[in-house]
Formats: C-alpha cells, structure tokens, sequence
C-alpha cells in the first residue's frame, strides 16, 4: 500500500476540502482540511480520518498515522508558520 491508495480511501469516504498523504511502507502522515473540523475535538477529528482506514489497519497493511486536522483558517495560518 502506498500513499496514493490511503488518499484515494480517504478522498471517496471522505468529503474535505483538502487531503494530502505522505509516507512509505506502513507508516503515514495524513493532513486534512475541511470546515467541518470547526468545534470539534481532536480526537474526533481523529476519529472521522481512522473510521475509512480501520480494515487496513486491522489488516496490518497500515501501522502507523499520524493525523493533523484543521480548519482551512488554522491551516492557512500554520502554511504561512511553516512558510517562515
């Protein structure tokens, strides 16, 4: 499994403004973006990303994600922070 195949999971689960994965093997780093993050926890946000990836988890085709979720507010401001 590669990165392009947990984004296209994630892409038709999910509906978000934006996705981007990025690893190899089994390890991943998922960063989403959408408005409905607005207002909720950070393990809900968590939540919601796991939820599509579960069977590949159980499976052990995927070991390891490392989630970010933001707003399109908070992800416009930490760009511009990693931009710096």
């Amino acid at each position: 499994m590669d990165s392009a195949q947990v984004q296209q999971i994630l892409e038709q689960a999910l509906n978000l403004q934006e996705i981007h994965v990025k690893g190899e093997g089994s390890h991943y780093e998922v960063i989403a973006v959408d408005a409905a993050f607005d207002g909720m926890s950070r393990v809900k946000k968590q939540q919601l990303i796991y939820a599509p990836l579960m069977a590949y988890i159980q499976r052990n085709d995927i070991h390891a994600v490392s989630i970010k979720a933001f707003t399109p507010d908070e992800w416009a401001r930490d760009k511009k922070l990693m931009s710096l």
